[in-house]
C-alpha cells in the first residue's frame, strides 16, 4: 500500500461523527449478542471496518465505548416518551399520557434493538464504575414514570390499592423484554403496542358489562 493510500485509509478511520456513530453501533450489536467481557476492541474495530488503533482516535478505552452504547440505549426511549408525552394536549386523560408513554417506551425498544438489548443483557456484567456512571440516567428515567403514576393515582384514575414504585417495576420491566421476542412479521408494530397497552390496562381476564 502506498503512503498516500495509507493516508486515506487513517483519515477514513478517523472520520468523525460517521465512524464514532459505526463503531458504536457495531459495539452494541457485538456486546449484545457476546457479552461486554467477551467482546474485544479488536473484534469491534473489524466490524466497524476501521483500524483496531484507529478506535483510540474516538474512544479512550472499551468502557468508555460500554458507558455510551448503554446511555444511548436508555435515551432513545427517554427522549421517545417526553416527546410523545408532551406532545398531547394539556387536558390528555392520565390514562392516554400512560398509553403514550407505553407505546413511546416499546418503539424507542423496537427500533433500535442493538443498543436497547445490549443495555438490558449486560447491565449485570459491568464493572462498577461503568453502573455508577449509567445509574444516574437509569434513575431519572424511573422517576419520570414514577411522577407519571403518582399524579394518575392524585388524580383517581389509578386504582388506590396499588404501589407506584411496583407498577413501575412491573410495566417498565416487562416492555423492555419485548426486545427479546418481539418479531415485526407476526404483525404491525401499532397493533402490537395496542395489545400490549391493553393488557397493561385492563389485564387478561374477561371483563363482561353488566
Amino acid at each position: 500500500m502506498s503512503a498516500n493510500s495509507n493516508q486515506k485509509s487513517i483519515a477514513n478511520d478517523m472520520d468523525g461523527p460517521v465512524t464514532r456513530e459505526r463503531i458504536l453501533l457495531e459495539a452494541a450489536r457485538l456486546f449484545r449478542h457476546h457479552g461486554y467481557a467477551a467482546t474485544t476492541l479488536r473484534e469491534v474495530a473489524d466490524a466497524a471496518g476501521v483500524k483496531a488503533g484507529s478506535i483510540y482516535y474516538h474512544f479512550e478505552s472499551k468502557e468508555q465505548i460500554l458507558g455510551e452504547v448503554l446511555d444511548k440505549g436508555i435515551t432513545i426511549v427517554i427522549d421517545a416518551v417526553r416527546t410523545r408525552i408532551e406532545a398531547l394536549p394539556k387536558n390528555s386523560t392520565w390514562r392516554d399520557r400512560i398509553a403514550a408513554g407505553i407505546d413511546a417506551h416499546l418503539w424507542g425498544m423496537l427500533h433500535h434493538g442493538d443498543f436497547t438489548s445490549a443495555n438490558i443483557r449486560i447491565y449485570g456484567q459491568i464493572p462498577d464504575s461503568a453502573k455508577d456512571n449509567h445509574r444516574v440516567v437509569r434513575r431519572a428515567y424511573s422517576d419520570y414514570w414514577d411522577r407519571l403514576f403518582e399524579s394518575a393515582l392524585a388524580s383517581g384514575e389509578l386504582r388506590q390499592d396499588t404501589n407506584t414504585a411496583m407498577i413501575r417495576l412491573f410495566v417498565i420491566g416487562a416492555l423492555n423484554w419485548t426486545v427479546e421476542w418481539y418479531n415485526p412479521q407476526r404483525g404491525s408494530f401499532e397493533d402490537f403496542s395496542r395489545q400490549i397497552t391493553a393488557i397493561v390496562f385492563d389485564g387478561i381476564l374477561r371483563h363482561d358489562k353488566a
